[in-house]
């Protein structure tokens, strides 16, 4: 059920006060720096384990200090898009300009500070358990710009701004797919800008093969006995070349492997619809038939039993 807030129904003098204790119900404390009698709009809502608020706001300055985090912050990232208007963000030693369509990456358990002219924005807060992306990785790319205007940023854009008219529209096991679609795209989006940071040798025949690689892969996540040789020995190179091909890649073939299985197992654990199958199941469909092997694996890379990931679909 959305929840929709307008401060022009609060007295004009207790109105900073009020919007800042619905900011904090609805997403995080932000404090902010604007006149009593100001006029701004937040609707709010759950889709699945994702939260989703829209803010139209006028002209001025929020932040959120460290004395605001708590350690519930810790597993959260929030993705913040502008449908109108200019907004700088700045965490850490980065600043990300936004205008309308763009998007950035915060995280919450670190300070934020907003700067901006009127505008209308959507924040989508989600656990970043949620995020098939490593820490380290996730670091590099908070409080930068992604441009939604074109390849996956615009997808993440365009989907995270029909978010709030659609917060009332959902079944349960609906709202719980789309919210993990959306963060799901933003991984893709990130990915992305993570691969355009790394600097590639410009060889479009290793390009093209290592896409066909990467689709093998993913055609025979299931044969549990997939490896390296299997997938040389299919493109036609040897072993010692298809470790040479991901040097420069995010994974060794054996981590990219073991990475999507986990991967898949992690969609199939929050969909609704598979809820009555085992984990075990689950984990022998991807090509990790020994659960205790899984359930040991799954809670290194993720941090939580996958019954306690499962779980996270129901909040």
């Amino acid at each position: 059920m959305s929840v929709v807030f307008r401060t022009d129904e609060t007295p004009a003098t207790a109105r900073v006060d009020v919007w800042e204790r619905r900011i904090a119900d609805a997403l995080l404390p932000l404090r902010g720096r604007h006149d009593d009698g100001f006029s701004a709009k937040l609707t709010a809502g759950r889709i699945g384990a994702v939260r989703v608020t829209e803010a139209t706001t006028p002209a001025g300055r929020c932040f959120r200090t460290r004395r605001m985090i708590d350690a519930a912050n810790e597993g959260l990232y929030q993705l913040d898009v502008l449908a109108s208007g200019e907004v700088l963000v700045a965490q850490g030693d980065r600043e990300a300009r936004l205008g309308a369509g763009d998007f950035a990456l915060v995280d919450p358990a670190r300070p934020v500070n907003y700067a901006s002219t009127a505008t209308t924005h959507v924040s989508v807060l989600f656990p970043r358990l949620l995020v098939p992306l490593r820490p380290d990785d996730l670091a590099r790319v908070t409080a930068v710009r992604v441009p939604g205007d074109r390849g996956t940023g615009a997808l993440v854009s365009s989907l995270a701004r029909q978010l709030p008219r659609h917060l009332d529209d959902c079944e349960t096991a609906e709202a719980v797919r789309l919210g993990a679609a959306v963060v799901d795209l933003l991984s893709l989006a990130l990915s992305a800008r993570l691969d355009g940071d790394r600097r590639l040798p410009p060889h479009s025949h290793r390009r093209a093969l290592l896409h066909h690689i990467y689709a093998f892969i993913d055609q025979h996540l299931g044969l549990a006995t997939l490896s390296p040789a299997d997938i040389a020995a299919a493109h036609h190179i040897s072993v010692r070349h298809l470790h040479k091909l991901f040097q420069y890649e995010r994974s060794t073939v054996t981590g990219w492997i073991r990475q999507r299985r986990l991967d898949r197992c992690r969609r199939d654990l929050l969909d609704p619809g598979q809820r009555a199958r085992p984990v075990s199941a689950i984990a022998a469909r991807w090509g990790l038939p020994n659960a205790a092997h899984f359930s040991r694996l799954f809670k290194r890379v993720y941090g939580v039993t996958p019954a306690q990931y499962r779980a996270l679909g129901d909040e």
